[in-house]
């Protein structure tokens, strides 16, 4: 296939053309990728300066107290359910004891000797039975009342430290 002479001239001033926008946008390419490379980098600059101050001011006054404060109410929880059960178990040991002892099963005898005499013979359900049965209500209530401490609401929790004064107006 042969071209004309002038059909040869214009696909060469195309191709001089042509390549002369691929170096354009070469140029503009490489300074398209200087100016995103300043834009990171003052970007940086400005996390730095301005947002991380920030974001760590609002940690320590909004997220911080309301992080200590919930491990306080933890800690309060955990005592008292500890307490709670500490009591309960130990009233149910000092019911054992108290049921055990000579003494008293001596002083149950004065007062009634058939009494005795009937709850050996039983096989069934004894004292022993139900003590165990009161003793675990109360430190089920217990456990109850400290998880109801716990997670019960709090007002005063929610109050917002500058509210505006809604009655007060500026008047001239």
């Amino acid at each position: 296939m042969s071209l004309s002479r002038k059909r040869r001239k214009e696909l060469k001033r195309l191709r001089s053309s042509a390549e002369e926008l691929w170096g354009n946008q070469q140029n503009v390419l490489e300074h398209a990728n200087a100016v995103a490379r300043e834009a990171s980098r003052q970007l940086g600059h400005l996390t730095r300066e301005e947002v991380v101050p920030r974001v760590r001011t609002g940690y320590e006054s909004y997220v911080r107290p309301g992080v200590d404060q919930a491990r306080g109410y933890a800690r309060v929880a955990g005592d008292t359910v500890e307490r709670s059960l500490g009591n309960a178990l130990g009233s149910v040991l000092a019911i054992g004891d108290i049921a055990n002892d000579a003494r008293a099963r001596r002083a149950v005898e004065r007062i009634s000797p058939r009494a005795i005499a009937v709850v050996d013979k039983k096989k069934g359900r004894g004292i022993g039975t139900y003590l165990a049965i009161g003793a675990g209500i109360v430190a089920a209530v217990g456990v109850a009342y400290a998880v109801w401490q716990t997670f019960r609401a709090d007002d005063e929790l929610w109050v917002a430290d500058d509210e505006p004064d809604v009655g007060t107006t500026s008047g001239a």
